[in-house]
């Protein structure tokens, strides 16, 4: 193809020299094994790159699912013992200490307040407002107490206060019928210090988001304080419609940050919460060494074509030169010079060739001598 390329430029009823064409035949039949071998090379390095980041992200907001979710499960747990049947049956000031105890012993519950069945406020500890005893507020019609009576245990939203920290309600409901529930107001920094602390690469970072797609943890607090909603990212509302973690593949990996930019996103679901914990890294990060193995095969590509030439000029001139030799012998053969043989020494047909024309010579030779006796 190369040199019908060349004939198609070169004038009508110009030839294309035997030397080029021996050249550019040796130099497309490296440059297509170069460029075979680098695709295959680059396609393997983008595999393993995109596998390993894949697989380092989702290790790492799957450890990050865990750990929220034994903090979750600690405060749970600590709440539980003030809802046990014979709990509500000792007297308010033995209650009262039980809540004390528990502020003291968790340092993420800010706020603890005990309805009873009927939904009346009977006792009401924080950290920020005085204690309150038998204050009686109605929280019959409150959501929490209907959510907690309703599922036994419930979980609010996240809420911030004082501009910043994110808070959530947690309600457990009593054992025994009618019994009521313990409210409790968790702060959750502690969410805020590992989605922070996560570090993927110079750019990736984690977020969390809740089940209807709304960010509620990220490195950016101005984001969170807008209760941006990132349902129109490609991998969050396929996580959210499909209420798993998503993607789930490499293939699926590749989706767009919220800058629009494109990203490696993987994720991992907090199932008691419902939440979706997300590490995302720039896929220009990302393919780093895809980028430099590219580089790298172009540089070896280029310097493949450079001593391709350089072999291949030296490889035609030297398959070349005894066919000229056998071309200028022939010429000679035909002006008459037949009493100068063609001296080949390639050890190949080339030089079989010539000693055929040598004996061709020969034999015209002796016809011409016979010819001029008889004559």
């Amino acid at each position: 193809m190369i040199a019908e390329a060349i004939q198609a430029v070169l004038k009508p009823g110009s030839r294309i020299p035997l030397a080029l064409k021996f050249a550019l035949a040796f130099i497309g039949l490296v440059t297509s094994v170069l460029v075979i071998n680098g695709l295959i090379h680059v396609w393997l390095a983008y595999s393993e790159a995109k596998r390993s980041s894949v697989l380092v992200q989702r290790e790492k907001a799957q450890a990050a699912a865990e750990r929220i979710d034994l903090f979750i499960s600690g405060i749970e747990q600590q709440i539980g013992w003030t809802t046990r049947a014979e709990w509500a049956r000792v007297p308010v000031e033995q209650r009262r200490y039980d809540f004390i105890r528990l502020l003291r012993q968790s340092a993420a519950i800010t706020e603890l307040v005990h309805v009873d069945g009927a939904g009346k406020e009977q006792l009401k500890l924080s950290r920020l407002e005085p204690d309150v005893v038998g204050g009686g507020v109605d929280y019959a019609r409150d959501v929490r107490f209907i959510n907690t009576i309703k599922s036994k245990i419930w979980f609010g939203p996240v809420t911030f206060r004082r501009g910043s920290e994110p808070y959530m309600a947690i309600g457990l409901a009593h054992a025994g019928n009618n019994a009521g529930i313990t409210l409790a107001e968790v702060n959750l920094k502690l969410i805020w210090d590992v989605v922070t602390s996560i570090k993927i690469g110079t750019a990736g970072f984690a977020y969390i988001v809740d089940s209807n797609g709304r960010l509620i943890a990220h490195p950016d607090m101005s984001l969170v304080l807008r209760e941006t909603d990132l349902t129109k990212l490609p991998h969050i509302s396929l996580a959210v419609a499909k209420s798993g973690p998503a993607p789930g593949t490499e293939d699926d990996a590749t989706s767009t940050g919220l800058d629009g930019t494109s990203v490696l996103a993987t994720s991992a679901v907090i199932n008691r919460l419902n939440w979706f914990v997300f590490v995302q890294l720039p896929t220009v990060e990302a393919l780093a060494p895809v980028y430099a193995s590219l580089a790298q095969t172009g540089a070896l590509l280029a310097l493949g074509l450079a001593l391709a030439g350089i072999m291949g000029s030296l490889l035609a001139r030297r398959m070349v030169e005894p066919i000229q030799q056998l071309q200028a012998g022939a010429e000679r053969l035909g002006s008459g010079a037949l009493d100068q043989p063609i001296r080949i020494k390639t050890g190949d047909e080339i030089e079989t060739l010539a000693g055929s024309f040598n004996r061709m010579a020969e034999r015209i030779n002796e016809s011409y001598a016979t010819l001029e006796g008889k004559v």
